[in-house]
């Protein structure tokens, strides 16, 4: 589009908008936020606090979609205008100005046309991000927490509310894991591409020799479990463990043993949940990950068994991501989608848009050739 005037580049932007409207079939949402907005209002339907809950969600989903949509169409309207101001008055402020609004349009229709993409069975769902630390020692721990950094700051910019269940912090430095929720819809959607290891090189800050080393650490991303979910759990294959909430360097943050740690026997699943006061509040939340890491373990399988079926290798997108580079170069690339940044500073600052998109439709076409 560099060497398009304004209005052709205005009139693109236009036809991609129109193609995303058409997509998200802005009539029929309309629509169901009616109806919702009818069930919301009954009186009744507070009787069941779940079902309340999932409808009151799905309406506040729908009217930021449709508000979203129709506040991009009227400032690509807008620019219009703007930019014919900027030219009878022969004004380069007003031209910068409708040049920035241009790029930012840009961005959001892109942004909105991803969002078309994320269509899978659990996509809108909130995502429960789980973070360890691997190979690597000290090093790897400090990585796991840097990535936990990352994530959180990726959510601040965006203004997704996030809730940190559990942080089991290392001896020296870092963390062992950490598993934390981002409470917005599409969340796993469009947090699922970074499910995988992530590599980093540098010089350790931990080697009084300032050698390079390399740590790894595993990003598990599922989709957080609804009333709708069905998974059984036998409570006999399950060994519950409570203990002190503690911080970093063993620092106490509770005088009661609240925390609560649940391990799976038949998987190995392990999930904990340190951050309300009361044991009844960790152990619910606990299970509630176990649930939802079960419910992925399920549909992974299922996946994997219909590629066994076809006589195709079965799909795995839990390896080697994304590698970090920190020396003797700067540079971050994933290593699915090619996308790359020389910019590893703001990549670990939440900057991560750009490599998420790339994801998502790295892994769409994946499911669309597996069909």
């Amino acid at each position: 589009m560099a060497d398009l005037d304004p209005a052709e580049k205005i009139k693109e932007l236009s036809s991609t908008l129109a193609s995303v409207e058409a997509v998200l079939d802005l009539d029929a949402k309309q629509r169901e936020i009616e109806e919702l907005r009818e069930q919301s209002a009954d009186p009744e339907l507070w009787n069941d606090p779940g079902e309340a809950q999932k409808v009151t969600r799905r309406l506040a989903n729908l009217e930021s979609t449709v508000s979203k949509v129709g506040n991009i169409r009227r400032r690509l309207d807008d620019l219009s205008v703007l930019y014919e101001l900027a030219a009878s008055e022969d004004d380069a402020d007003t031209l910068a100005e409708a040049d920035s609004e241009l790029d930012s349009l840009r961005g959001d229709i892109g942004e909105l046309e991803v969002r078309t993409l994320l269509n899978g069975p659990y996509d809108e769902r909130e995502a429960l991000v789980t973070i360890n630390s691997q190979a690597g020692g000290v090093d790897a721990a400090d990585w796991a927490q840097m990535l936990q950094r990352m994530y959180l700051r990726w959510a601040e910019r965006h203004g997704y509310p996030t809730e940190v269940y559990e942080t089991s912090y290392a001896e020296e430095a870092g963390i062992k894991s950490t598993s934390f929720v981002v409470k917005a819809p599409f969340a796993y959607g469009t947090l699922r591409g970074e499910h995988g290891t992530h590599r980093l090189v540098r010089i350790s800050p931990f080697d009084n020799q300032n050698r390079r080393q390399t740590s790894f650490a595993g990003v598990d991303v599922v989709p957080v479990v609804e009333q709708s979910d069905h998974i059984d759990i036998d409570e006999s294959e399950l060994r519950i463990d409570v203990y002190r909430s503690s911080g970093p360097g063993g620092q106490g943050v509770n005088t009661t043993d609240s925390a609560v740690r649940i391990t799976h026997l038949p998987t190995g699943i392990v999930t904990s949940c340190q951050n309300e006061r009361s044991q009844i509040q960790n152990r619910a939340t606990a299970m509630s990950m176990l649930q939802a890491k079960l419910l992925e373990r399920k549909r992974r399988e299922e996946r994997a068994e219909l590629d066994e079926l076809r006589g195709e290798s079965v799909s795995s997108w839990g390896t080697q991501m994304r590698n970090y580079v920190l020396h003797p170069y700067q540079s971050v690339k994933d290593v699915r989608t090619g996308v790359e940044s020389g910019n590893p500073g703001a990549i670990l600052d939440g900057e991560i848009d750009t490599f998420i998109d790339a994801e998502i439709r790295w892994m769409r076409s994946q499911e669309a050739a597996e069909k």
